[in-house]
């Protein structure tokens, strides 16, 4: 793995306390919590805007065993206001915008992820498949399906956040401007 590249834009709220590996760019509003962990392993991650990536969350770029030996590595971009809640697990190759991730889901690094998807808590989706815009997944077997508009941004906890973390937790500062 290559070193360390980790780029902050202003607005972003990145906890010391985070573990971020490889060649990472953090969007502005963006808020990291303490003990979520970021690796890059076979590129660069771009996290969009207003992301909120909670405690335990892990983040990781690797390539399916069968794509292991190709020489260009796509980035993995993960769109604007995605939610990413406590200790889910995401390998997605692509993430697009307004996507809901709950508590202890894990979305395999075959799975793409369109816009306002929401990953309920718990399920495990691993099956190669692009997920069509606003699909629910929910339940003991992950049933699958369309809901009617995409989940409501977290605007209220994230300003209670940009003023409560930076209280109780050491911020790393931008480095990048806009």
């Amino acid at each position: 793995m290559a070193r360390n590249s980790i780029k902050i834009l202003p607005g972003a709220l990145v906890c010391e306390e985070s573990k971020l590996r490889g060649d990472i760019t953090i969007g502005s509003g963006t808020i990291i919590h303490p003990s979520a962990t970021i690796l890059a392993e076979a590129g660069p991650i771009i996290i969009g805007e207003c992301c909120l990536i909670e405690e335990q969350v892990k983040i990781i770029h690797r390539l399916p065993f069968d794509q292991q030996d190709k020489e260009n590595t796509p980035v993995l971009i993960i769109g604007n206001h995605n939610v990413f809640e406590v200790d889910c697990h995401i390998e997605s190759p692509k993430i697009g915008n307004c996507n809901v991730f709950e508590s202890k889901c894990f979305v395999g690094n075959k799975v793409t992820v369109t816009n306002g998807c929401i990953i309920g808590a718990g399920c495990k989706v691993t099956q190669e498949q692009i997920l069509k815009e606003n699909v629910i997944i929910y339940g003991e077997k992950c049933q699958m399906r369309e809901g009617l508009d995409r989940p409501g941004l977290q605007t209220l906890q994230m300003e209670t956040l940009s003023k409560m973390l930076p209280n109780y937790h050491h911020i790393r500062k931008p480095n990048k401007k806009n």
